[in-house]
């Protein structure tokens, strides 16, 4: 097996310009630099990073949990989170908490137990016992919080600014002429989800629109729960339009609108919040309030580190913009 000692001889540098190499803490010319990434190729010779994380208490290696890994939305967060993690050396090693408490504390033992430099956290609930966050901040893992924000612990938070995107959405479909709108909401003990609310109340209230309990459909961040949460808000409510919190509750409402036999947008017009992949495959194609998903994932990673070499900076609180994206889901 190759050791560093035997690259450094075959470059011809020092053992020191190897690890600079492959730190990247210290520049190295692109000329020294090639020459022994061709040298570590043709040894293939791989670093000891446990042998080296014992030595100067860094494993270069973040942890990320997110909610629920089956949401098209996560992907692309996940994917930022790991370009940016890339660039500065850094491997990121993602696990999915399925939206439960007791799941993320032992996600968040595992992490500290491996050793992990810092976490990014797309936080199953945001209020209760978050006791177990505070603990791994505590025992100097820092922690920057994702897409949902957490004001009960000093944290770097980013997030879009959901109240305006949710009313940006129900605005549109009340200049379509749309009165009876009916709203999909994710679970209320997540702040996203009451931003998202508070944002199509404000729509209504603007307009001067009276509030109706018979088309709010509380319910979960996934198609099942959005089907579910669909059908009496169709049998008792009867909109010209539906809000859906996310994109994968909409899933949920076009298969309960097949049911009923309703038609989208003919019957029903439908603004999603988020612009998955999928969202100009299905028909019609979906109007959506698209979150800038791969820049939250990559600036948060950045955040995390830039923390990391900078533990005593003051904590940020990042709010996103949304983009209203309109396609073939609504009509007057």
């Amino acid at each position: 097996m190759a050791t560093i000692k035997e690259v450094a001889r075959r470059a011809r540098v020092s053992v020191g310009t190897v690890s600079n190499v492959l730190s990247g803490a210290v520049p190295v010319s692109e000329r020294l630099k090639e020459r022994v990434l061709r040298v570590i190729q043709d040894l293939d010779y791989h670093p000891n990073h446990v042998a080296r994380s014992l030595k100067i208490r860094q494993t270069k290696m973040l942890g990320m949990v997110v909610s629920d890994i089956t949401n098209a939305f996560f992907p692309l967060v996940v994917r930022g989170a790991e370009d940016a993690a890339w660039k500065h050396n850094y491997m990121l090693i993602t696990f999915n908490s399925d939206d439960q408490p007791e799941r993320e504390k032992q996600v968040l033992s595992a992490l500290r137990a491996r050793r992990v430099d810092g976490i990014l956290l797309v936080a199953a609930t945001t209020d209760g016992d978050l006791s177990h966050i505070q603990g791994t901040i505590d025992a100097g893992i820092p922690v920057v919080c994702l897409d949902r924000v957490i004001e009960s612990i000093p944290v770097d938070c980013l997030s879009v600014d959901n109240v305006a995107g949710a009313r940006k959405g129900v605005e549109h479909l009340i200049a379509q002429g749309h009165r009876r709108i009916g709203i999909l909401t994710g679970p209320l003990s997540v702040q996203v989800a009451c931003d998202r609310l508070e944002g199509y109340r404000q729509a209504l209230r603007a307009a001067g629109i009276p509030e109706d309990e018979n088309l709010i459909g509380n319910g979960a961040f996934r198609a099942e729960v959005g089907y579910a949460a669909s059908l009496p808000l169709l049998k008792h409510g009867r909109p010209t339009a539906v809000f859906t919190s996310n994109a994968m509750m909409t899933l949920g409402l076009l298969k309960a609108l097949n049911e009923f036999d309703l038609r989208c947008p003919e019957d029903v017009s439908i603004v999603t919040f988020d612009d998955p992949v999928f969202s100009q495959s299905v028909r019609p194609e979906l109007t959506c309030v698209a979150q800038p998903a791969y820049e939250l994932g990559f600036r948060g990673a950045e955040t995390l580190i830039h923390r990391l070499m900078r533990p005593d900076t003051t904590h940020v609180n990042l709010h996103l913009d949304t983009e209203l994206r309109l396609r073939q889901s609504t009509a007057p």
